[in-house]
């Protein structure tokens, strides 16, 4: 098997490194070589974080080159677009429709920029939208948008639904597995 790239992106507080987290453990569950590289600019405060996820039979590196990225999988609109070059052509932008005003636009230096996934939709880009954060709130609590965005995943990874649901079951705090399955599950269904 050819070395698969995914990167997951968003603002510190997202929960990308759980979800980066899950996907390490299910990939060496089903017998990949994995590497995962985080990287972490102003995360605490509320800063652009990515985690480079690349499996395969042999891995060299954890890095992902521009137009790498099989799926690039965004927690904030804005993410979307910064990270959208390192996705490779025929590749999946899986992207919470959320969005969380940077430090310069809350400052009142920048303007958010208008209509990203419209734009993004224009680029001839296989884009999967969904509000995470809304169905992270139906499921029981804002916290697991993050579980939401890899349930959609996990229909673009290949790997059967029922092994991610025994890794989050034996990751996550046990008093926070169902309403993380009942979020994987409606990922899964959007």
């Amino acid at each position: 098997m050819s070395v698969k790239n995914i990167l997951i992106v968003g603002v510190g507080g997202q929960g990308t490194l759980l979800a980066s987290k899950l996907m390490g453990k299910c990939f060496v569950e089903e017998g990949y070589d994995v590497k995962v590289s985080e990287v972490h600019g102003m995360s605490q405060r509320g800063g652009s974080v990515v985690t480079y996820v690349r499996y395969g039979e042999k891995v060299y590196s954890p890095v992902i080159e521009k137009g790498e990225a099989d799926i690039i999988i965004s927690f904030e609109q804005l993410e979307s677009a910064r990270w959208l070059p390192y996705l490779k052509k025929g590749g999946v932008l899986i992207s919470s429709t959320q969005r969380i005003d940077p430090m310069p636009v809350i400052m009142g230096k920048a303007a958010y920029p208008e209509n990203i996934l419209a734009k993004i939709r224009e680029k001839d880009v296989k884009l999967v939208e969904l509000d995470a954060l809304d169905l992270a709130l139906s499921a029981g609590t804002a916290k697991c948008a993050n579980i939401v965005l890899l349930g959609a995943a996990v229909r673009f990874l290949g790997i059967d639904k029922d092994m991610w649901i025994d890794i989050i079951r034996s990751t996550v705090p046990p008093k926070t597995v169902e309403t993380n399955l009942k979020a994987f599950e409606l990922g899964y269904m959007a």
